[in-house]
């Protein structure tokens, strides 16, 4: 018997994502001897659907599976609150090894418990920088009075709001427009967002803030899972394990190298030294401890029980920057 597995993405070919959908689609493939056969669509924005409905088609059974940033379902679920803290979870090595153990377990039982959907890996979605077009941001006084295109995620409604900016979401499918015609000023990605939607076209300006580490959840419609075999089960754990591995490489790789593609065709990227990251860090300060205490107490108690390395006791917040 076959088995049809119907999977959307928002990126074209080039992105990490949908490289590793493609990776997904193999191995499915190849482990199963063709008995799961794969249905993807790449990038339903080049169809004129709003990205954000794909999450939910999987949630409705529409589609079967999906990569989608954590932040657009952190008011339902407030355990992924965690990955919308400013300037915290931010080195990518530390990030994934907390995933790999409990407290990516935990994440996703919290997501299974408070929707329709069944967690399967955890991907890079990049460490976030703001891009803009009207001046250099070194620090926090360059930000007030700007309108920042960011997800519709409370944690980083807040922390823009206390950057002195106005935050306004607008759908990846309109992301380019917006800026083009003007209706924002900012928007924060990962540079290798900033080069794959070209935005280096109409903002000159990028700061490392690094201020979020965005994890985009590989998601499974619940009900569809339920009613896959053992041996489905077996393959897609085998199937997702690899697709990860070759996205978080892909992403390390990727950022690096939009970074001098970025710089070479005109863009200034500028690198924040440690006074300016310190005075990003105290902008938030009292933002990050309301955070850390609104998250569900038994996420909240192994947060704060994590090292960094092996070396030292997490501050009082929780989990931080080992490399501040």
């Amino acid at each position: 018997m076959t088995t049809l597995v119907r999977i959307a993405g928002y990126q074209d070919e080039t992105s990490v994502h949908t490289r590793a959908v493609r990776v997904l689609e193999r191995t499915l493939k190849e482990r199963s001897g063709g008995a799961i056969e794969v249905e993807f669509e790449p990038d339903v924005a080049r169809q004129g659907r709003k990205v954000a409905g794909i999450l939910g088609d999987v949630e409705a059974g529409a589609l079967d599976l999906c990569y989608f940033s954590s932040s657009y379902l952190t008011e339902r679920v407030p355990a992924l609150g965690i990955f919308d803290i400013p300037f915290e979870l931010t080195d990518p090595q530390r990030t994934r090894a907390l995933l790999d153990g409990p407290l990516g377990a935990l994440i996703a039982e919290h997501v299974a418990s408070r929707t329709g959907y069944r967690v399967l890996g955890f991907w890079d979605n990049g460490l976030r920088n703001i891009s803009n077009g009207v001046r250099p941001i070194r620090t926090p006084a360059d930000c007030v009075g700007l309108r920042i295109r960011t997800l519709p995620s409370p944690g980083y409604i807040a922390a823009f709001r206390a950057l002195g900016m106005t935050p306004v979401h607008v759908d990846i499918r309109d992301l380019v427009r917006a800026i083009r015609d003007g209706e924002v000023d900012a928007q924060e990605n990962p540079l290798a967002n900033i080069k794959l939607f070209g935005l280096h076209q109409y903002h000159r300006f990028a700061t490392l803030t690094r201020h979020f580490h965005g994890i985009a959840l590989v998601l499974c419609n619940a009900a569809a899972w339920s009613r896959w075999s053992h041996e489905v089960h077996e393959v897609f754990e085998a199937a997702v394990a690899a697709a990860t591995a070759a996205q978080w490489t892909s992403a390390a790789a990727e950022e690096a190298t939009s970074r001098q593609i970025l710089e070479a065709e005109g863009m200034s990227v500028i690198e924040l030294d440690v006074a300016g990251r310190e005075a990003f860090r105290t902008a938030v300060r009292a933002l990050v401890e309301q955070q850390y205490a609104a998250l569900p107490a038994e996420l909240r108690s192994l947060a704060m029980t994590t090292r960094c390395g092996g070396e030292g006791e997490v501050p009082r917040s929780g989990v931080h920057d080992c490399r501040a």
